[in-house]
Formats: structure tokens, sequence, C-alpha cells
């Protein structure tokens, strides 16, 4: 950006913010949507006009990644604008402690003046009880701090009366999808009356299973026939490293995709629900409209991860490959000018970006220690860079497919640390030209040519771990991956460490609510 420019740009954005009307803010958060769901991704097959004409609308983030591709995890990040590390909070761990929460941006948003609303899916707890997930439990959670709660702490329902915050809607809105659209707007209408900015999270189920959509839209997909994408199946994956194959992602391909009735069904019901999220985010645009506070509204839109569906012969997410890590993203902001409109950036950006971005937007100070980086310059000149790197963290389910990737630029570096003779795993790398190579079929980590980039990935994945045992929290089983992905530390050393972490963790929940038992070694 031309240094005259970033002048005006600045100057113009902190008038903006000192006056009393600040920009009310609404951040829209699906559930596992894949990248290649919406039409402005380049699907021709799915029908989402007003996500494409929110995305046209706005600025669209061609790389933004979730530094964890889980949904309690990624939540807690989006929320409080920290890694995983660093919030402690994930399925198998446990709670966010108070003190990370006491810094979210809904915290520091509603100390600055603004009203705060939330509905949807919550999907963390929050709790100073360490080594302890009590989602399911009436310990500390959020719903006090909010101005107005619509929300669920965990799963939520697709039916409307089911959901108790949400019984109100549930005669005119039995879909939960539509439901909240309406709360949404209702709270927009209250926020008006009280005279305050406001900020409404709405975090969406959907797309999540079960895959049960609204019926409202059965017609929307009845006759298409999905395509399968290039990296779709087990066949050609062989090139993935062998601990990627352990977990449930490959299980869940045999009960989605395996047969062509199984992966039409999925599809079509998926596409339904995601169908179902368009038809509310246009349900909230044309409130804003009618309320009168469109133009000074700024709506940001993302998913918490993606989802695999059946590529590289995998079903949900998790793993650090870009179906379930790079998800749809963008924000439109109405005050920008028309030449910002529909401008696709290839700045790298996170999810522990939105927190900050949603305080930078409110003219709020934004804590030195969140790892979140405002994505406003992006804003006005897409072709500028907020980060160099992205870590990817997968520190949930089984002990085998735990890893740390780092994308940067152009590359993704992914490191799986675990040994079992037995299975034939050892420790292993993979790294990928992703702005290349999307469906990550070539794994260039033992091509000479790439000699030197797989040394600057490595160096930069240790720069990482470095960080991680220097900031990570000391409870909820974290600050032993500060070994645990250390390369020069032997597999023996790491086989103890994991004894001792899972040790202190006996008795969590899984992400189907049930208590497990972690894996002894």
């Amino acid at each position: 950006m031309r240094v005259a420019a970033f002048i005006v740009f600045v100057t113009t954005f902190l008038t903006r913010v000192s006056a009393e009307d600040r920009p009310n803010i609404i951040f829209l958060f699906t559930d596992d949507l894949a990248y290649s769901a919406l039409g402005i991704s380049g699907n021709e097959q799915v029908k989402t006009p007003n996500l494409d004409r929110l995305g046209r609308d706005g600025v669209i983030f061609e790389r933004h990644y979730n530094s964890s591709a889980i949904c309690m995890a990624s939540r807690a990040n989006v929320m409080s604008g920290l890694y995983e590390y660093k919030t402690g909070c994930n399925f198998m761990h446990g709670s966010m402690g108070t003190k990370e929460w006491e810094t979210s941006y809904p915290i520091l948003l509603k100390e600055s003046g603004y009203r705060i609303g939330f509905a949807g899916k919550f999907g963390f707890s929050i709790s100073d009880v360490r080594n302890v997930d009590q989602r399911g439990t009436d310990g500390f959670y959020a719903a006090p701090f909010f101005d107005d709660w619509k929300g669920g702490r965990v799963q939520t329902s697709y039916n409307t009366a089911k959901n108790k915050p949400m019984v109100e809607y549930a005669k005119k809105y039995p879909h939960a999808t539509r439901s909240y659209a309406a709360a949404t707007i209702d709270f927009v209408k209250d926020s008006i009356e009280a005279g305050k900015p406001f900020c409404m999270s709405l975090f969406f189920k959907a797309p999540h299973s079960p895959l049960d959509p609204d019926p409202m839209f059965d017609d929307v997909y009845k006759d298409t026939v999905w395509k399968t994408p290039e990296n779709f199946g087990q066949e050609g994956s062989s090139h993935l490293s062998g601990q990627a194959r352990e977990g449930r992602q490959q299980t869940y391909f045999a009960r989605y995709f395996d047969t062509e009735e199984k992966y039409q069904d999925y599809l079509r019901r998926y596409h339904q629900l995601v169908y179902g999220v368009d038809y509310a985010v246009g349900m909230i645009r044309d409130g804003l409209e009618e309320l009168g506070v469109a133009d000074n509204t700024v709506i940001i839109f993302s998913s918490d991860n993606g989802s695999f569906l059946g590529a590289h012969g995998f079903g949900g997410k998790v793993l650090p490959y870009e179906e379930a890590a790079h998800v749809p993203t963008f924000i439109y902001d109405p005050r920008l000018p028309d030449s910002t409109k529909g401008e696709r950036t290839e700045s790298l950006s996170a999810n522990v970006d939105i927190a900050a971005t949603i305080l930078d937007l409110a003219g709020v100070d934004i804590p030195k220690f969140y790892d979140g980086i405002s994505l406003m310059p992006l804003m006005e000149d897409a072709s500028a860079e907020v980060r160099s790197t992205v870590p990817i963290i997968q520190v949930w389910g089984e002990e085998e497919t735990r890893s740390l990737s780092i994308v940067s630029k152009d590359f993704k570096y992914i490191n799986w640390y675990y040994e079992d003779s037995k299975k034939g795993l050892k420790p292993s790398e993979e790294l990928y030209r992703v702005t290349e190579d999307t469906m990550e079929l070539d794994d260039l980590s033992k091509n000479p040519e790439y000699a030197s980039v797989l040394n600057r990935m490595r160096e930069l994945y240790d720069s990482r771990v470095k960080v991680w045992a220097e900031e990570s929290v000391e409870y909820n089983g974290y600050s032993e991956y500060g070994k645990l992905f250390d390369r020069t530390i032997a597999w023996q050393e790491k086989a103890e460490l994991i004894k001792e972490k899972d040790s202190k963790l006996i008795g969590q929940t899984g992400a189907n609510g049930k208590r497990v038992i972690p894996k002894k070694n």
C-alpha cells in the first residue's frame, strides 16, 4: 500500500471508531463447512446466492486456516485470539481458563460499551478446574456474560424446540438454522432501542452431523448428481503418512462415502444444510436493511473447520490437510470504498485473527499477548501481508494422529512424531506446495529439488515448538507437547511422556460427549 493512501486509511479509520456510531459487528460462524461448499469458491453445483453476494460485497480471504481444525478448540481460538496451547481447551483436554476468557473479544467489547449477543452452538466450557472437560456440567460457563444468550454449551439440536433458549421461535422456525437468524434480527432491534453499538456472534450448528436439513429446502438438490474431486477415496493416498490413517477420519469414509449411494445421499443432505445457512444469511441482511443499520454493520463469515467429504479416503476433519483446516472466509465492511468489493487476498490468515480484527473494528486495543493479528490492513490492500506462517495443531483423538504443521506463503509442512513398530509407524514428515497442489497429491518431502525448502520449513516448525514449550499452559496435557513435538527427542522419552500425560486426563469427554479413557502406550 502506498504510504499516503495508508495514512488516509488509518486517519479515516481512527476517526470512525472514535465516534459515537462505532460499527456494529455480526460474526457468522459455521460448523464443518468445506471450502468447496460455496459457489464463490468455484463450485458450480451448489446454490449459495446470499453467501456469494456477501463475499462479492466484501473481501475474500483465500488462504484462511483454522489453527485447530476441530470445533471445541477452534471456537476457543476465535473467541480468545489465542492458539490452543494457550487456551488449554479441547476435547480430551479441558476447559478454557477464566483468565483467558476475561480477555476474549465479547468481554472486551462489552467493557467498551458494546451490547453483546450469542446464538447457536457455543461448544466449549470455561472453568479453572484443570484436566476436566466440563461442557456437560452446570459449572462455570459463558451465558451470564452476554446481554442476550440464545446458545447451547454442547452440540445443540436442529430441532428448534429442543434448544431451551430458542423455544419461542420454534413454531415459526422449526429448524434451528432459520431460528438463529430470527433471533439475530431481534437482538439487533433490541440493541437499536438500547442505543448501543452491538456485536452478535452467531455460531450455526450447520452443516455438522447429524445431517438433518430443513425440509423447507428438500427440492433444492433433489436432482443433483454430485461430482467427486480428484483426490477422492483411498486410492492414490498412499503418499500420506501412516499416522494420518490411524484415526476415525478413515473409518468415517466407510461409514459415509464408500458407495455411490452413500456419497450422493451425504452430499445432498450436507449441501442442503449449507443452503439453510445461506437462506439465514439472506434473512439477516434483509433485516439489517429494514432496520436501517446495514450501512454501519460489518459482517464476518467463517467456519470452525472444514470437512473432508471423502477426500483422501477420509471423513470428518481434524487432520492438517486442506479440506479440514482451510475454510471459506470473508469480511464485508459497508463503509469501505466500492473498489475493495470482491477483492481476493492470498495473504495468510488464521482463526485466531478474527478476535483481533473484531477488536480493531471496534477501536478497542488488541491485547499484546494475542496470537491473532488484525486483518483490517487486508481490507484496504488485498496484496498486503499480515502474517508469514500459520501453525495447524492436532492434539485430539488417537495419539497416533497427533501432529503439528506449519503453513507458509507457498508450502505446508506436517510432522508426525508417533512411533509404533508393530504398525509400521515411524516419525515422518510431509511437504506440499499448497498454492499449486491444492489437493495435496504430491508429497515433496523426499524430493531433492525441495531439500532447501524442507530445511526452511523444519526451522519454522522448530521455532514454533520452542514457543509452545515457553508459552503453553501447564495443565490439561499441553505442556508435554513442547517435548512430544521436539524433533531431537528420542521416541522412548516421548512414550513415557504420553503415559504421564494420559494418567492426568483419564475420564475426559470425547467429541461425542461420552466418557473415554485415553489409550495407554
